[in-house]
């Protein structure tokens, strides 16, 4: 089949070029625009106690809402309020609302804080609904301008801060970020193929090949999410953005290094696309597709985050395959030889002494290799015992200098932390309307509950049957000590004491996080197990074996905890964090399981391949290091650049995300496809394949000099 499939691209290459030019243009002009959603709220189902929250509130409620901006007032100097100052604050208030700012719908200024270092003052804004609406940060953005201005010499500082702040603040981050990962890593590829190859054109072939690819998987992912109504996390774009520039030059880079192979062993240039496309085809066609099962496994998830999340990637991943697999070697079987221009090092075989060497001593001494790669893996494996997820997606999601998070922080002096983010305890009565003895009893129960600083008078719906407390914690809402008085004590006073004939739910943020809490649990019992036995499924088809998946997967799970244990290390203890962004093992799992079992199964492949060309199974460890290490060195390489680049977006959750996927993929490339497998491979011997015929020797499959393209009048550049 690839077989066929080199020949079709290097006979007809305009034919593909064209082809995917008119899918660039016509997805570019056609699909809809690819947006995300910050509010965690709209990918959970509506079984959870959080949602059911949330819907009785829109009924009951339609007019109400949480403020959705703060303005946190401090004096300048930092010492407490005086009664002239309480006084500028109601004015900077009265002031705001005289403006009349589009969509700012309410200024209420509240009594200063207990021991009077802050005041604040609520905002309310036009209620949306969609997630692509800008309504509010934009209410946002002219709220912080009149702000600024009003406040003048008054010796009181201001910021704005509260969901509508935060989400504006991330956005700008996240745009920040993207850009930047978007320079890093295509800078990364440039430097690394430049110094890998010296020639400037494969440098720039994944840059120019995938920017146009891009369109076509970005445009591919909203249609897709626009017919299923999905909605995109945040994380989705810089996520798209590592993936298909990392696996995406790692497919040509697979591809780049058999050709040069090829043309070393007296190829002529389209001799060589062919072969390439038919050595390497089903070693990347697997590989991928270990990748898009794991993402696709996602789709099982409850959470509607991850479903549009794993959709999103495997599109992407697929996208990049076909592009891979027809239009590179369209493009390369055009160029031939000037692919390398002006370096000539492709004509000569290198040394390659250190990968050479390393071969030579793994095939002496597998053991070794096997127990000291492995023993590696499990000693970091043990700092994951001590992983503690964390909820705190606004302070991640944003600098520290960012308004919203220094007014956060500003308010803490003086306000009870869940302030910002208070929980709602909805009271319905089953019968009818509510008393106010009732009512007065529950609040009392209320709070008292353990963790709750304060409970407002409860607001009643138009037809008294349902109430609306308004809980204020002593934790800040995304903190583990504000998910643990939720998931307690409020949930279980709400229910217990709840009058007969009444039904109460627990909603809020916090809330939401409790509900994400328990929807990641059953994820992860669900999830992970599906994709290994899919991948390995994948790994027996295309090995032919029944004994190969299972040390392969063994040493991708090994894999996982290893990175697990290297993120807890270097962020919770090393650095002193409270835990790990709470989306981070199932991400991890599914890059490190997918991207893991990518660069096994290029090793393993060739394991295979040098086993059939009647070496025994040392020698064929040895030279599988020696041929195919370099490959997976400098792919491993790209794509552990291309994630780490997340690192540099400014935000703790990109950092966590690209830390732990950068070490994750460097531990699958370095440690266990260029050591633990072929060293365990070369321990079971020939009974790896069984009971296929993996180990048997095999004539060459495509002769050299008696190819169809040796016979036709093309000269060595292909031309």
């Amino acid at each position: 089949m690839f077989s066929r499939l080199g020949r079709f691209v290097v006979k007809q290459p305009w034919l593909v070029i064209g082809a995917w030019l008119v899918a660039i243009v016509a997805v570019a002009l056609l699909a809809p625009k690819l947006t995300s959603s910050t509010d965690q709220a709209d990918f959970l189902p509506s079984s959870y106690e959080s949602i059911e929250a949330i819907e009785l509130q829109q009924q009951a409620f339609p007019d109400s809402a949480t403020p959705a901006a703060l303005i946190v007032f401090a004096r300048e100097d930092g010492g407490p309020l005086t009664d002239a100052d309480v006084a500028a604050v109601t004015g900077v208030a009265a002031k705001l609302t005289e403006r009349k700012l589009e969509d700012v719908t309410a200024v209420a200024p509240m009594p200063p804080s207990e021991n009077r270092l802050v005041e604040i003052v609520a905002v309310g804004m036009t209620k949306v609904d969609d997630p692509a609406d800008t309504t509010q940060t934009d209410a946002v953005k002219t709220l912080r301008e009149a702000l600024e201005e009003d406040v003048k010499d008054t010796g009181l500082k201001a910021g704005v801060t509260g969901s509508a702040a935060q989400q504006l603040d991330q956005q700008e981050s996240s745009e920040k970020g993207l850009a930047i990962i978007g320079i890093a890593t295509i800078v990364l590829i440039l430097v690394l193929l430049l110094a890998i190859f010296r020639s400037p054109v494969i440098a720039l072939l994944p840059i120019i090949v995938i920017g146009g690819v891009s369109v076509v998987a970005t445009g591919l992912i909203a249609l897709v999410g626009k017919a299923f109504d999905m909605n995109f996390d945040s994380s989705v774009q810089p996520m798209l953005t590592v993936v298909l520039f990392g696996v995406g030059t790692d497919y040509i880079l697979f591809l780049m290094f058999r050709f040069r192979e090829q043309l070393r062993a007296g190829a002529d240039a389209k001799t060589a696309v062919v072969n390439s496309v038919e050595r390497v085809g089903e070693a990347i066609t697997s590989a991928a597709a270990a990748v898009i099962i794991a993402f696709g496994a996602l789709l099982l998830s409850t959470l509607g985050m991850f479903r549009s999340l794993g959709l999103a990637l495997a599109i992407a991943v697929a996208v990049a395959l076909v592009a891979g697999l027809t239009l590179i070697p369209a493009i390369v079987s055009l160029l031939g030889t000037k692919v390398f221009w002006p370096s000539k090092a492709f004509q000569v075989e290198p040394k390659a002494a250190r990968f050479t060497a390393l071969g030579a001593a793994l095939g002496r001494k597998p053991g070794l290799f096997a127990i000291a790669s492995g023993g590696l893996l499990v000693v970091l494996t043990l700092f994951a015992v001590s992983f503690n997820p964390t909820f705190d997606l606004s302070s991640g999601s944003t600098s520290d200098s960012s308004e919203s998070t220094v007014y956060q922080k500003e308010l803490l002096k003086g306000m009870p932390a869940g302030t910002t983010q208070p929980s709602q305890v909805y009271l319905r009565g089953d019968g009818g309307a509510l008393n106010q003895d009732q009512l007065a009893t529950y609040r009392t129960a209320l709070a008292g509950a353990d963790g709750v600083d304060q409970v407002s008078e409860p607001t009643l719906s138009q037809d008294r049957s349902v109430a609306e407390f308004q809980v204020t914690l002593n934790s800040a809402p995304e903190s583990d000590a504000a998910l643990e008085t939720v998931k307690g004590p409020l949930r279980t006073t709400a229910h217990d004491s709840a009058p007969a004939g009444t039904t109460a739910l627990v909603g809020g943020m916090t809330s939401i996080f409790v509900d994400f809490q328990a929807a990641m649990n059953r994820d992860y019992a669900v999830v992970f197990p599906v994709a290994a036995l899919l991948i390995m499924l994948v790994l027996g088809a295309l090995l032919r074996s029944v004994v190969a998946p299972w040390y392969l997967m063994a040493s991708v799970f090994l894999g996982f905890g290893a990175t697990l244990g290297a993120a807890v290390l270097v962020f919770q203890h090393l650095q002193g964090n409270s835990g790990l962004i709470f989306t981070l093992p199932l991400i991890m799992y599914l890059f490190v399981v997918a991207l893991g079992t990518d660069y096994n199964i290029l090793m393993v492949a060739r394991l295979r391949e040098e086993a059939q060309e009647g070496h025994d199974p040392h020698q064929a460890a040895a030279l599988a290091l020696r041929h195919t290490g370099p490959t997976i060195a400098a792919a491993g390489v790209i794509l552990a650049g291309t994630f780490a680049s997340m690192m540099l977006a400014g935000n703790n959750v990109l950092s966590q995300m690209g830390f732990a996927i950068s070490v994750g993929i460097v531990i699958a490339a370095f440690v266990m496809a260029m050591f633990f497998t072929p060293a365990v491979t070369a321990l079971i011997g020939k009974r790896a394949w069984w009971p296929g015929h993996g180990g048997d020797v095999r004539p060459h499959q495509v002769d050299l000099q008696k190819s169809e393209w040796a016979r036709t009048p093309y000269d060595s550049a292909g031309r």
